[in-house]
């Protein structure tokens, strides 16, 4: 697994290199300076980033939800203080895991694996809502296209589908390709 650590402090930065590296990780990065931080994380392609603030300034907290916003990798934030706000856009921003708090070597494992394990579920969770939004467009596609053919032709709302799903097998799509097609030329001959 690859680890990019993104801290402009290096003692803070050996402080996690240090627990990375004696929780049996070798392949970790660091990055000491912010400027072009996103350029330098697509270049390192990392699996995932942890972020150290020791003290952020708002403006440094925003470049860096903007990056957990955009790569989509599990990201950890460390931070020395934090207020509600901050922890609020950070969640928003995809961050997996916003540690507030004195950092520790000897923690780094098991705040890695949270911030993995949160960021698989939340990506899984994604996923499931992104394939539901999909269904449902189908859905109300299929649904606008049985009543242009039961208007057209004269067919029970079954018979309709019936017609869809037979032509869709004939042609080897998906019957919401088909009811999408049905859409297109009932707007052809209005």
């Amino acid at each position: 697994m690859k680890l990019v650590i993104v801290d402009e402090s290096p003692i803070r930065a050996a402080i996690l290199e240090d627990g990375l590296r004696e929780a049996g990780f070798v392949q970790v990065e660091r990055i000491t300076e912010t400027r072009n931080l996103l350029a330098r994380i697509y270049a390192l392609d990392p699996d995932v980033i942890l972020i150290d603030l020791e003290n952020p300034s708002r403006d440094e907290l925003e470049q860096m939800f903007q990056v957990s916003r955009i790569v989509k990798r599990p990201i950890a934030m460390f931070v020395d203080q934090s207020d509600t706000a901050s922890i609020q856009a950070s969640v928003d921003a995809g961050v997996s895991a916003y540690i507030v708090g004195n950092l520790q070597k000897d923690r780094i494992k098991t705040i890695l694996d949270l911030c993995i394990s949160r960021f698989n579920a939340f990506s899984r969770l994604q996923s499931e809502l992104d394939e539901a939004k999909g269904a449902l467009q189908e859905r109300k596609i299929i649904d606008r296209a049985k009543a242009v053919l039961m208007k057209a032709k004269g067919l029970t709302e079954e018979q309709a589908y019936s017609l869809m799903r037979k032509t869709a097998m004939n042609e080897n799509k998906k019957i919401a390709d088909i009811a999408q097609s049905v859409l297109t030329a009932a707007e052809l001959f209005k």
